[in-house]
């Protein structure tokens, strides 16, 4: 059985000089000048975008204010309600504070239909109130 024979190829990129030749000695490697060129290139590249970059964003800002704005209200209802959400459970938790609250609930109910829908008169002025605050809101009368 023969054993194939290899031979071993080396291409002009891969040869490099015998870095330590004699024993005892450190030799440092020099940089090549093209990865020095290639890293400045980079860096003015860089630079140059980073010197834009405010410019960019006061451009996008403007040309999208509204939207952003909307965005940005409507994730800041989101985690309000969240932290409004938390906080009434984390008083949930507490004892005799949701007993209290549901008293508190059942005693301004039996006021609000006490004062607002037992007689006639005071379920106009109630009427009359709706109808001031929606044309409020609204900006017309209807």
């Amino acid at each position: 059985m023969q054993e194939p024979e290899f031979t071993e190829t080396k291409s002009s990129e891969t040869t490099m000089t015998d870095i330590n030749s004699q024993t005892g000695t450190i030799t440092k490697i020099q940089p090549t000048v093209q990865s020095q060129e290639q890293w400045l290139k980079y860096g003015e590249q860089i630079s140059g975008f980073l010197g834009t970059l405010p410019e960019y964003l006061g451009n996008f800002f403007n040309q999208y204010k509204q939207p952003l704005v909307s965005v940005g209200l409507i994730v800041g209802a989101i985690v309000a309600v969240k932290v409004l959400l938390a906080i009434l459970d984390s008083l949930n938790d507490i004892p005799l504070v949701a007993p209290t609250f549901e008293l508190i609930g059942i005693g301004y109910s039996a006021w609000f239909v006490y004062r607002y829908l037992l007689k006639a008169s005071t379920r106009k002025e109630l009427t009359d109130e709706i109808t001031t605050l929606k044309s409020q809101v609204v900006g017309k009368d209807s």
